[in-house]
C-alpha cells in the first residue's frame, strides 16, 4: 500500500508538472517572441558640435563626452519588429569596456521590413582614452509591442528625430 501511494503521488506530481509546462507553452504561443536583426555599416563618431547632446560646458574630467553610434539594421522578415534594442561591446584604446556592466546601448523603436538606418547618442565618460572600437553589435526586437506605444517621434531624442525625418524625406 505504501509503495502504491508513493508511486501515485510521484506520478501525480510528474503529470501535474507536465500539464503546467504544456499550459505555459501553449499560452505563450500568442506572446511576443524575440527576433534577431542584422546590423551592419556601424560607426562611432563624436556628436556634431551643434548637437544639444554635445554639451560643451561638460568638457571636463567629471563629465561625459557625446558620441553617436550609427548603422543600418536589416529586417529580413515580412513583419515589423517592435521595440528593438541595440547591443554592442564598446572598448577604449586599452581594451577596457567603455560602458561598464552594460551591453544595451539604446532603443531604435520599430523596424519595418527591409533595411533602415539608426543613430543612438551615447554618453561616454570624459577622459576615456580613444580611439574606441566596437564588436558584437546586435539588434533584438519583438514580434508584437511589449511597451506602451507613444506617438510618432514622441520617444525620440533630437538626434534620432533628425535621422528619422531624413529617412522619410
Amino acid at each position: 500500500m505504501q509503495m502504491r501511494r508513493a508511486f501515485s503521488t510521484g506520478f501525480g506530481r510528474a503529470l501535474a508538472g507536465l500539464a503546467l509546462a504544456l499550459v505555459v507553452l501553449l499560452g505563450s504561443v500568442n506572446g511576443a517572441w524575440a527576433a534577431g536583426l542584422t546590423v551592419h555599416d556601424v560607426s562611432l563618431d563624436p556628436c556634431p558640435a551643434e548637437d544639444i547632446g554635445a554639451q560643451p560646458q561638460l568638457k571636463r574630467p567629471s563629465g561625459a563626452s557625446c558620441f553617436v553610434l550609427r548603422g543600418s539594421v536589416e529586417n529580413p522578415g515580412r513583419k515589423t519588429v517592435f521595440d528593438t534594442d541595440v547591443f554592442a561591446q564598446i572598448l577604449d584604446a586599452s581594451g577596457e569596456p567603455v560602458l561598464q556592466n552594460r551591453a544595451r546601448v539604446g532603443s531604435i523603436g520599430d523596424v519595418e521590413q527591409g533595411t533602415s538606418t539608426f543613430a543612438l547618442r551615447l554618453a561616454i565618460p570624459a577622459g576615456t582614452p580613444g580611439p574606441f572600437t566596437f564588436s558584437n553589435v546586435k539588434a533584438r526586437g519583438f514580434s508584437a509591442p511589449v511597451r506602451t506605444r507613444a506617438g510618432e517621434f514622441d520617444d525620440l531624442l533630437p538626434l534620432e528625430q533628425a535621422v528619422a525625418e531624413a529617412d522619410l524625406a
